[in-house]
């Protein structure tokens, strides 16, 4: 397991155009395990998510999203594909529905390396938006 810097920068835009940006600096861990490459790092109150700790998990052509805590979700990207899931708030548990546009992520042995995700989120019904996220290992 490696100690690593992670920058994580998430824009989300609005079916209105509304946009929403932030962007955090966290220290993280990186390990690999059989092909998968793992990041695990602790949510803030900059990203909301203050209490959550968030496990990135890089293999082959998927990249899933788990958080534990607070609020409790598992997001999968494969590009092209819609996947379903729920997205448990201490103010309930809402159904989700995510559709990756496309991905991308180069990591290096040196522990360096991008991940970017764009993403289109409908939260039952409630909110609907297109996601970018970035994560730059350093």
């Amino acid at each position: 397991m490696k100690n690593v810097m992670l920058k994580i920068e998430g824009l989300q835009s609005s079916i209105d155009g509304e946009e929403n940006t932030i962007e955090l600096v966290t220290e993280g861990k990186l390990y690999k395990k059989g092909n998968a490459v793992y990041l695990v790092y602790e949510e803030s109150e900059i990203s909301g998510m203050k209490g959550c700790t968030t496990t990135v998990k890089v293999v082959e052509d998927k990249i899933s999203m788990k958080r534990f805590g607070k609020s409790k979700s598992e997001i999968i990207f494969e590009k092209g594909k819609r996947y379903n899931t729920n997205y448990h708030t201490p103010y309930g548990t809402f159904d989700m529905e995510v559709l990756t546009k496309d991905m991308s992520y180069s990591i290096t042995d040196e522990y360096k390396g991008d991940i970017h995700i764009e993403y289109f989120v409908n939260l039952e019904g409630l909110v609907e938006s297109t996601n970018q996220l970035r994560i730059k290992i350093m």
